[in-house]
């Protein structure tokens, strides 16, 4: 098959490969798209946690996005993490030059075990300068608080924090529930015009490692692909529990999803 959009991921590395560029390649590659990467951060991590971060030279930053795009023009834009104002200012100044309407970020804020990837100085830059800057954003429950600056317990709460981050200047916002300690999952999108509740029950699993940087990239993938964007979140929520489903039990602490679960290998592979 060939790839049916090109899609670049601006975001951090995760040596474990569950979340972050690597899953969201995987996620793109999975879904047949075509990836290409502006990595931010260089993270050594594990299922355990993480070990340190550093940061790549916002110039370079800039570079590896506008480069890329000159050569191979993308069809929509995955943001991840970004964990100085820097970096942000300069990945701002790089979507104004390459103009891709397409770009959905997911305000990554602390990794799985609980370690801070991004300081309060670029919290601030993120939510006054880059959220107007891009089509959706797509925050858990925690970093919908901090963005929104209320917090969450009910669905009411959710509805308002997205109410709050499209005042800011973003179009359209998906905050995922997954972080709700309810029996089921929701998962709240609204725009200016609609609002959509995806309800699901909430799979028991220590092995979610990286769904939120892969629902952010499959969503940007069927996105690109030309699926409006209310079929993207419903196909991209999907795709990511049919992979926490597979519950592949990798490492000894919060493990990756299976980025997998959507192919099926041509009998001439196997």
């Amino acid at each position: 098959m060939k790839p049916t959009s090109k899609i670049l991921i601006i975001a951090g590395s995760d040596s474990s490969g569950g979340a972050g560029i690597q899953a969201d390649i995987k996620t793109v590659t999975a879904l047949g798209g075509y990836a290409m990467t502006a990595i931010t951060a260089v993270t050594s991590q594990n299922t355990t946690g993480v070990s340190s971060v550093v940061s790549i030279n916002p110039k370079e930053v800039e570079k590896q996005i506008l480069f890329t795009s000159k050569d191979i023009n993308p069809d929509a834009v995955k943001i991840g993490m970004l964990n100085s104002s820097e970096v942000i200012f300069a990945v701002i100044r790089a979507l104004k030059k390459i103009k891709v309407k397409k770009i959905i970020l997911d305000p990554v804020m602390v990794a799985k075990g609980g370690f801070q990837l991004i300081d309060k100085k670029a919290i601030k830059t993120l939510r006054e300068k880059l959220i107007k800057n891009v089509y959706m954003i797509t925050p858990n429950i925690p970093e919908a608080e901090v963005l929104a600056g209320i917090k969450i317990k009910s669905l009411e709460d959710t509805i308002n924090a997205a109410n709050i981050l499209l005042n800011l200047g973003v179009k359209n916002v998906l905050i995922k529930g997954g972080h709700s300690k309810s029996k089921f999952i929701n998962d709240v999108f609204l725009n200016k015009q609609k609002m959509r509740v995806f309800k699901n029950k909430k799979i028991r699993t220590n092995n979610t490692h990286g769904t939120g940087c892969t629902l952010s990239s499959a969503i940007t993938t069927f996105f690109a692909c030309g699926k409006n964007l209310i079929k993207s979140c419903d196909l991209g929520i999907k795709y990511v529990n049919h992979s926490i489903k597979t519950n592949l039990k990798y490492g000894k602490g919060h493990g990756p999803i299976n980025h997998l679960s959507s192919i099926k290998i041509n009998r001439k592979y196997k």
